[in-house]
């Protein structure tokens, strides 16, 4: 026999033995035992590594045990040796979406549609792989073409109304996740669907009802955990999103937005301690967090800890330079650690990184007055009312600028306009009254005066000022009275005896005139001086 008439024979034989094998193999597999049917095709791949009857049975059992990797593998051999198999291709395809890549599965699918159209199953696969590659609007109409070929198919219903829902036309994703739904009422991943369009809507509503829902099927569920601390957010429940925050913690401890948010919850609830302990927590996972650090200096100065907010803000800083709010803040701290003059500098780098920053400007014209920069005074609230007319407080300030600087023409206006404002100011009647006394004009004052007094107002200065505007005017019992009132007010208030006295003198009492000179005395005895 010749050495070719052997190989021959040995070509048979191995043939012969493969048949046996795959004959094995079926038998095996008929009998539900797919994991030694594997085994007998790993066997026969030893014999014979490229024949397609072998790869394809293999490949088969291989995606039923879902070891979806090494199928992948198998169909990628299968394709080498029968290049323009439908199956193989197809197969290979689904394969390689189940382990996650999807551009090489979807590029796959095409492929099998150019060569066989009517295998509509890809269209299915092509859409999903879409989908994960975050090409809802490419997805869609292939998911359409599919449903028009086959209607009823849930998992490409499923496939459009997350491509719907990519879109953000929850108007029709919304009622086919329903549906589904009410197919699949044990659904996980619907009603995380549901939760996340309910999030999205800010629909407190129904993210309570998903959210619980799934919740009751899995309690451990972070969308569903998220979901109900989104709606107690939502509905100002801070309590509750505490709550679930601190269970979203304890499940995911590094994860940055989930501590953070807890910090949020805590800061709202006025739980500075607790808050500060989460934005730290928070600051561990992401050392550069600039708003974790805002944060944490912002419950630290709620809690009168001005100088672990300073800090705070600081180190915020440090991370992203010359940022308003961030300089705000901080100054604001410096100003209660009592270093004005560097408050200042940091009020005057905000206005200059931000000109429209009311706030900043209202502290420069409040630092001015403190020190006596009467004109930088005005001038910063007169940029406060350019930015709102109406801020009373920064009128009733620039007021007080404009009399301090001695322009009373000016803090007369000023004034007025807080009245018009706020017809019940206090400090519209006191500055008026006071600026009616420097400009001479006093019935206008003793108007103000006795205005402030109706409204309840009371002060040892005020009911003196007031006396002295009658005295002037020769209403000496009124005076005497109002003086009375100031002492009653302030038991040793010397010059409200010595004006008492001349009262009582111009009213020909004068022995009480002397009496309250004598207690004029007692008080101030420097008053003595003049006397004869």
């Amino acid at each position: 026999m010749s050495l070719k008439d052997k190989l021959m024979k040995t070509g048979k034989e191995t043939e012969q033995e493969s048949q046996s094998v795959l004959a094995r193999a079926v038998a095996l597999h008929l009998d539900g035992k797919p994991a030694q049917a594997l085994k007998e095709l790993d066997g026969a791949m030893a014999i014979s590594p490229k024949n397609p009857e072998i790869l394809a049975a293999r490949g088969h059992i291989l995606c039923q045990l879902e070891q979806w990797k090494e199928a992948a593998e198998n169909y990628t051999k299968l394709m080498e040796t029968s290049p323009r198999s439908g199956a193989a291709q197809y197969n290979l395809a689904v394969c390689l979406e189940k382990t996650g890549q999807w551009e090489q599965s979807r590029a796959r699918f095409e492929a099998v549609l150019a060569s066989e159209p009517q295998r509509v199953e890809a269209l299915l696969g092509q859409g999903v792989c879409l989908l994960h590659l975050g090409k809802a609007e490419d997805a869609l109409p292939i998911l359409e073409k599919y449903l028009d070929a086959r209607p009823e198919d849930e998992s490409a219903k499923f496939s459009k109304a997350v491509a719907l829902q990519m879109l953000w036309r929850f108007d029709e994703a919304m009622p086919a996740f329903e549906d589904h739904l009410a197919k699949h009422p044990q659904s996980e991943e619907t009603l995380t669907n549901l939760v996340a369009i309910a999030v999205a809507r800010k629909d407190d509503s129904s993210l309570k009802k998903f959210s619980e829902r799934l919740l009751n099927l899995n309690a451990s569920s972070e969308a569903a955990l998220e979901g109900m601390a989104t709606c107690a957010f939502l509905q100002g429940d801070y309590h509750a999103a505490s709550v679930h925050c601190q269970n979203l913690v304890k499940i995911t401890p590094d994860h940055y937005e989930r501590t953070f948010n807890l910090g949020v919850a805590f800061q709202k609830q006025k739980k500075w301690a607790e808050a500060a302990e989460a934005f730290g927590n928070a600051i561990r996972v992401r050392p550069d967090a600039k708003q974790a650090f805002l944060n944490l200096g912002i419950v630290r100065q709620e809690a009168k800890d001005f100088r672990g907010a300073k800090e705070a803000y600081e180190r915020a800083l440090q991370i992203t330079p010359e940022v308003a709010d961030l300089l705000f803040n901080l100054a604001t701290v410096v100003e209660e650690l009592g270093n004005k003059q560097e408050a200042e500098k940091l009020y005057q780098r905000v206005v200059a990184k931000d000109g429209d920053w009311e706030q900043a400007w209202f502290r420069l014209g409040y630092l001015g007055l403190e020190k006596e920069d009467w004109k930088g005074a005005e001038e910063a609230f007169e940029l406060c009312l350019k930015k709102r007319a109406d801020w009373q407080d920064a009128l009733s300030n620039l007021g007080l600028a404009h009399w301090k600087s001695r322009n009373f023409d000016a803090a007369k206006q000023t004034y007025q306009k807080l009245l018009v404002l706020a017809p019940d100011s206090l400090d519209a009647y006191r500055g008026l009254a006071a600026t009616a006394i420097e400009l001479k004009d006093n019935d206008q004052a003793l108007e103000y005066q006795a205005r402030l007094i109706d409204m309840g107002e009371r002060g040892a200065e005020l009911f003196y000022n007031t006396g002295l505007l009658l005295h002037k005017q020769g209403h000496y019992e009124d005076a005497a009275r109002l003086y009375q009132e100031a002492i009653n007010e302030r038991a040793e208030f010397a010059e409200a005896f010595l004006n008492l006295g001349h009262a009582m003198m111009s009213q020909g009492n004068e022995a009480e005139a002397k009496s309250c000179w004598k207690l004029a005395l007692e008080a101030k005895p420097e008053l003595a001086t003049g006397y004869f």
